[in-house]
Order: C-alpha cells, then structure tokens, then sequence
C-alpha cells in the first residue's frame, strides 16, 4: 500500500519518537524509505538578534544528522536514501514528496498547531494542507 515513504526529520524528540512508526510502515508494507532533513533558510534581515542559530540552519549538523538515522535504521535492516535541502521546511517536504512520488509522509508534531497562532506557524498544519499524499502524524 505504501511503496514510498518519506520521513523528514529534525533533532526534535518527536521526530526520534515517530522514527518507531516508520520501522513498522517500512517493514509492514516492505516500502522505500527515504530520509529527509532541511536546512533552514534563515530571515536576511536577523535584526541583531543574539540567540544561537537553529542547529537545522547548519549544513553539517542536518549531514551527522541524516547520518544518524540511516545508520538508526540500517540497524534495523532498513536502508534508506537521504536528502538535504535548502528551504523552508513545509514547502520543501512537500516538493520532495512529489518529486519522488512518496505515497505517505511521517512526521511527528510538537503539538504547537493546537492555538490559532500556533497552527499558522506549524510545518507540520502547513503539511498536511499542502502534501501531494497522505501524511501521518506522530504524536
């Protein structure tokens, strides 16, 4: 049923968490698997802001961490292909997705789309209305 499946992935604890859903859907459905992780496009105008840059903004980080999770599953006999992109996280997912004709999308949520506000800024609420293919949601 699910012959493709992509898992983007971030250094969150919902994305390690959702990571035991996409062993049973890979070995469930003997699907493709494919890792993807973004590195994010930060503001041009940072307005001197002095908090630490997002360790997905750095291409080295989101690499260890693609890394990581190939050889996470390569433990669990799963192969998997990865991709790094450039981008913003939601519209990327969503390209990818159709690029490699990905029959279902896993993420996990950090559950920061229960408010009005919250569900504007949330990749994941932004996902879900803009995938070309189911997307499950771990919570």
């Amino acid at each position: 049923m699910f012959k493709s499946i992509l898992f983007p992935i971030d250094q969150s604890r919902e994305a390690r968490e959702a990571a035991q859903m996409v062993v049973n859907l890979v070995k469930t459905h003997q699907s493709r698997l494919t890792l993807l992780s973004v590195v994010e496009q930060t503001p041009a105008a940072d307005q001197g802001s002095s908090e630490t840059t997002s360790p997905m903004a750095s291409p080295e980080q989101v690499a260890q961490l693609l890394q990581a999770a190939q050889a996470l599953f390569a433990k669990e006999n799963i192969s998997a292909e990865v991709i790094e992109r450039d981008g913003m996280p939601s519209f990327t997912i969503c390209d990818v997705a159709d690029e490699i004709n990905a029959d279902l999308i896993v993420m996990g949520c950090r559950g920061l789309g229960l408010t009005t506000e919250g569900a504007a800024e949330s990749v994941t609420s932004r996902v879900i209305n803009l995938s070309p293919c189911p997307v499950l949601i771990v919570p």
